[in-house]
């Protein structure tokens, strides 16, 4: 948790809105930037996609996110993908799941809690929803500060099929 006050220090979370769309897109390139997932040259791409998917996923309910502002600039940020999921053991209500995404701070506002602010504002608002369920992927240096809200690893994997040009291509399984 923050030590000083929003009122004390200068910062201000707030909901991001339609017109923040380029700030989130640049977020959530600059977070893949960073931890080495896309390089220079896929940015323009990226970013095109994004702003296409928050113009959509935004006024659809699906996506939501929270801004940190300091003296008139955007410093941080994050974003909730909700997702619904087939009923679970504990979830059977069909109540949506929540993807911690795109979180980002600017290196030269780092290390002043805003992560922790923009991580309550998201907690703050699936509690008011009833939404009990909440998922991320952590890059290392962002893991110490999810775990300190109680998110713990979990037997998740993954597979990521390649492109293929032929319907029904082969999946190839590892011997």
């Amino acid at each position: 948790m923050p030590s000083r006050s929003e009122a004390d220090d200068g910062y201000r979370v707030r909901p991001a809105t339609l017109d923040d769309i380029p700030v989130l897109a640049y977020q959530r390139c600059a977070m893949f930037m960073a931890t080495g997932a896309i390089d220079r040259e896929a940015i323009a791409e990226l970013d095109a996609a994004e702003r296409q998917y928050l113009a959509q996923a935004m006024p659809a309910g699906t996506f939501v996110a929270w801004l940190v502002e300091h003296e008139g600039r955007i410093v941080a940020g994050g974003g909730l993908q909700l997702r619904t999921l087939q009923p679970r053991p504990g979830f059977v209500r069909g109540e949506p799941e929540g993807l911690v995404v795109s979180m980002w701070t600017e290196p030269s506002h780092r290390r002043r809690g805003l992560g922790n602010r923009v991580m309550d504002a998201i907690l703050l608002w699936c509690r008011a929803r009833g939404i009990r369920r909440l998922t991320l992927h952590a890059s290392t240096e962002g893991r110490p500060l999810y775990e300190r809200f109680g998110f713990r690893p979990t037997n998740e994997m993954r597979l990521e099929l390649a492109p293929s040009d032929e319907p029904g291509g082969e999946t190839r399984r590892q011997p």
